[in-house]
């Protein structure tokens, strides 16, 4: 696709954009920006609240959507749903995800599984549903998964989730080589912690003190700050940009 020019103010506006795990944390944060922006907004998230949610960040342009996207037939509700709605797809955001942190030695069975199913395999499907549509539209589209800075250094008690999210950005780069011949992007952002009221409360005191000590920037992230690289990668200034990992770790994996 030859370089066309892009809106300077980044908006993303007439685009229609999924965001799993968008009812709180990190994936409200881009739901919100991307509907200040003038994108429609679907918010998929197993949370029984997401509707009210959606009509918070927007009753116009946001719809909340209740799924389970370890499910198929849940998710494929919810892509017949958005299309019935919008019309159209053109962005997918993969922010859903889990945390569970045990010593490698003990780490029991079912939470490297669950860490695997939710973090890694239902991105995956999430991605395999909506790409199939991006290229059924045959106009593009922008797939942005949430990575971690665990997936580039070792973090203790972090072994699941680190593979989880080490299998994104491998994931990421496979899907932005077979698919860029449909003008599909496939990028991975990878935080820092970053300050959602979960982060807040996980990094609070002593151990957040130490965390941030390693950070050359000194200091943890917000969910704004995620969300704007977001819109960056959903919009056409990054059209040329495909398979990559943005770190937003204030210089902690440079080490």
């Amino acid at each position: 696709m030859e370089f066309k020019g892009y809106d300077k103010n980044f908006n993303i506006e007439g685009k229609t954009a999924i965001i799993t795990g968008g009812a709180s944390g990190i994936g409200r944060a881009i739901a919100s920006l991307y509907a200040e922006k003038g994108s429609n907004v679907a918010i998929l998230d197993v949370k029984d609240y997401v509707m009210d949610e959606a009509r918070k960040i927007d009753p116009q342009r946001a719809i909340g959507i209740q799924c389970d996207i370890m499910d198929n037939q849940s998710i494929d509700h919810a892509i017949d749903e958005v299309k019935n709605r919008f019309g159209n797809i053109d962005i997918l955001v993969n922010s859903a995800g889990v945390v569970l942190l045990d010593d490698a030695e003990n780490l029991a069975d079912d939470a490297w599984q669950t860490t695997l199913d939710l973090n890694l395999t239902a991105s995956f499907k999430m991605c395999q549903k909506a790409g199939k549509v991006m290229m059924e539209q045959g106009q593009g589209g922008k797939i942005i998964n949430m990575a971690s800075q665990a997936a580039l250094i070792a973090l203790d008690n972090h072994v699941a989730y680190s593979a989880s999210k080490a299998g994104i950005i491998s994931i990421t780069k496979s899907l932005a080589y077979e698919w860029a011949q449909f003008n599909i992007n496939v990028n991975a952002i990878s935080p820092t912690v970053i300050l959602t009221e979960l982060g807040k409360k996980a990094w609070s005191g002593e151990k957040g003190e130490k965390a941030k000590k390693e950070i050359p920037l000194g200091r943890f992230g917000y969910p704004e700050e995620v969300a704007a690289i977001a819109v960056f990668l959903a919009s056409d200034a990054t059209d040329l940009i495909t398979g990559e990992n943005i770190v937003i770790d204030g210089g902690n994996t440079i080490k």
